[in-house]
């Protein structure tokens, strides 16, 4: 944090969801937050042959949503950022035809872009030969295709950026919002991220990396963060977009105001492509830099939506930052089991979460946590959501590379 800077409250006015859990923010909202188990688990035909045939997928038909003219000329995470950006555009009040077009900047993060169209051209070619891929690979592949698609849908014309920090994006995009606003760059900002990685390549690689569970009998429990017997995540897709505005511009146009972006921090771990710094000193550092930026206390910190992706090192690391940068009064909670680990999309959703845990005051529960890891030195909720006053929470993200971002947000 520079010296003599003060804090910073981007205002959240809208938010948008997408996810296995539920189509739309209150369908998922509800469903982390009420129900037991999973409902977006699904066995695939084409990874019956792997370790890990199931995946977290949408229940959506994006053709209805966005008509067929339209549906064609996204990849599906393009597709699921337009869906969720229009919801969080439409629970702001934001009229389209009259604001001002070059004052609004979509920053939306994905760590893998079109993966699914890749595979589906790559198949194409090897079948049929060069002639058959399709001329539209690169621009509806390409990381920036999410935000791409939302500024054309939209008619957005200020800064638009497609964040790619593996597993983290979705957290760096709201950060980098907050940021343009700050500076003065735009006085609304969408932002989040947007990832469908339904890829046969992809699952057999996290399978060869011993990053995903390999519980095929029971595959709705089968990511479990903060378990003693956790054993990998499980990918799924999904978006979660969020409307930040500078104060005052919600304010001329009484905007009511969700909850505010106050801090944010990131940093890099350089230590392994795959796996954090065992003594968790990048997540620590960006942390810390959050909660500076915020100028908030530790002890001010009510609630945490951890990273928590049901991997052995992930939750231990991550755990063990928690406790000393913050301490064990937070509850902490990860709602990668309701929502399966939607890589670049996680930190948008999670952060939309996080907006209506503090809007709330409920903090949703960690899906499938049986049997708490005894080392974990945090207050963790489980089996149901817990009614709690705070003020302050943070959210916190962890990607391969070793990318790490944490945001602050507050009431």
């Amino acid at each position: 944090m520079t010296a003599g800077r003060q804090p910073f409250e981007a205002a959240v006015t809208g938010l948008g969801m997408v996810t296995s859990a539920g189509v739309g923010t209150k369908a998922t909202w509800h469903a982390v937050t009420h129900d037991t188990e999973p409902s977006g688990v699904r066995q695939h035909e084409e990874l019956a042959d792997l370790p890990c045939d199931f995946l977290y997928t949408a229940d959506l038909d994006t053709t209805e949503l966005l008509g067929v003219a339209t549906q064609r000329l996204m990849d599906r995470f393009s597709q699921l950022a337009v869906i969720a950006a229009r919801e969080a555009v439409a629970d702001a009040g934001l009229d389209t035809d009259s604001w001002d077009a070059g004052r609004v900047a979509v920053v939306i993060g994905s760590a893998h872009g079109g993966l699914p169209f890749y595979d589906q051209q790559h198949v194409a070619m090897t079948a049929r030969g060069a002639r058959r891929v399709s001329p539209k690979l690169a621009p509806l592949t390409v990381v920036n295709g999410a935000a791409s698609s939302v500024c054309m849908d939209l008619g957005a014309q200020g800064p638009s950026l497609g964040v790619a920090t593996a597993c983290s994006s979705g957290t760096v995009a709201v950060g980098t919002a907050h940021q343009l606003l700050r500076a003065g760059v735009c006085d609304i900002a969408i932002a989040g991220g947007a990832e469908s990685p339904i890829s046969r390549l992809l699952i057999a690689s996290a399978c060869r990396m011993k990053a995903v569970s390999t519980r095929r009998e029971d595959p709705t429990a089968a990511c479990r963060p903060f378990d003693i017997d956790r054993d990998g995540f499980v990918v799924g897709e999904g978006a979660g977009l969020l409307v930040l505005e500078r104060p005052e511009h919600a304010a001329a146009r009484h905007a009511p105001v969700r909850a505010h972006i106050r801090g944010y921090g990131a940093s890099s771990d350089a230590y392994a492509a795959v796996a954090p710094a065992p003594d968790g000193n990048g997540i620590e550092r960006a942390l810390r830099s959050a909660l500076a930026d915020a100028g908030v206390r530790p002890g001010d910190v009510g609630h945490v939506n951890a990273h928590g992706t049901s991997t052995v090192l992930n939750d231990l690391i991550e755990a063990s930052v928690l406790e000393r940068v913050i301490g064990t009064h937070p509850l902490v909670t990860s709602t990668k089991a309701m929502t399966g680990h939607t890589l670049g999309a996680a930190g948008g959703i999670e952060t939309a979460l996080t907006v209506l845990a503090l809007e709330e005051q409920l903090v949703p529960p960690t899906a499938n946590l049986r049997v708490p890891d005894p080392q974990l030195p945090i207050e963790i909720v489980r089996q149901e959501a817990r009614q709690a006053a705070f003020d302050c929470a943070v959210k916190t993200s962890l990607g391969f590379g070793g990318h790490n971002a944490a945001l602050v947000l507050t009431r």
